[in-house]
């Protein structure tokens, strides 16, 4: 076996995870992630977008192999292996995951970028629909959107909220994304649309000061919100680990015959 990576170790700050914690650094050596070279996240699906956006924003991505000590656990390998965590990780299939860009303007005029894992999407602020126009690679495709939002979701995110929102499930190795709509008002029976990853998707508020909206890049949200650009930010792929036959390409496959 080739020698194993520095690691870094990140938990989430449930119980199950800092237990499993404790007991990994009696048994191992961990270093701060600035100095890793492939990181451990204990935890679950929130963790690992967590532990991922830390790494885009310190400018130093690495692979991650989770381990599941939530709920879903999606992204995340089973916690429980008759082979010991160093043989697990050099073990691993490696999977390439790409983000969104998302590029806001907001009502000061001022502009802020924002990377997404699973989705970008677009929330009213109040009571008052959203009233949004959608272009696609700059030509309008819907004049005008009544709904309570509106998201864009990666093959990754695909069978997170855009699932919950009845959006379809892609496979990772589509080169698709979804664009799907929250409780559409108005026109009632669109369903959304299903794009090439190379396309870029324009969201205009048309009644920003009345229907106030906001705009949601994973976990990061900005309000009041102008235009919404988003897109596939291909200079900034992110490597998961998964344990052989555990991928999460395999999983996604495999939700489509759920019932």
């Amino acid at each position: 076996m080739s020698k194993i990576p520095a690691l870094a170790l990140l938990a989430s700050d449930t119980p199950r995870a800092q237990e499993a914690a404790e007991a990994l650094r009696g048994e191992m050596n961990f270093v701060p992630l600035e100095q890793a070279e492939m990181a451990v996240v204990l935890g679950g699906d929130g963790q690992m977008l967590h532990a991922l956006h830390e790494m885009l924003d310190a400018g130093h991505v690495i692979p991650a192999y989770g381990i599941n000590y939530g709920t879903v656990g999606f992204m995340m390998n089973k916690p429980k292996s008759s082979r010991p965590l160093e043989e697990r990780i050099m073990r691993a299939k490696r999977l390439t995951i790409t983000p969104l860009a998302m590029t806001a303007t907001l009502g000061s005029g001022e502009q802020e970028t924002r990377l997404a894992i699973n989705e970008v999407s677009l929330l009213r602020e109040t009571r008052q629909t959203a009233r949004l126009e959608v272009a696609v690679n700059g030509k309008v495709r819907m004049a005008e959107l009544f709904c309570d939002g509106v998201l864009v979701a990666t093959p990754a995110g695909s069978t997170a909220y855009n699932l919950s929102a009845n959006g379809p499930i892609l496979p990772l190795t589509s080169a698709l994304v979804a664009l799907t709509p929250i409780s559409p008002f108005r026109p009632r029976r669109w369903r959304g649309a299903i794009l090439p990853d190379h396309y870029e998707i324009t969201f205009r508020v048309l009644d920003p000061l009345k229907r106030p909206v906001a705009a949601v890049a994973d976990q990061k949200e900005l309000r009041d919100i102008l235009e919404v650009q988003v897109r596939v930010a291909r200079d900034q792929q992110l490597t998961l680990l998964f344990d052989p036959g555990k991928t999460l390409e395999e999983r996604i496959f495999a939700e489509q015959f759920q019932v």
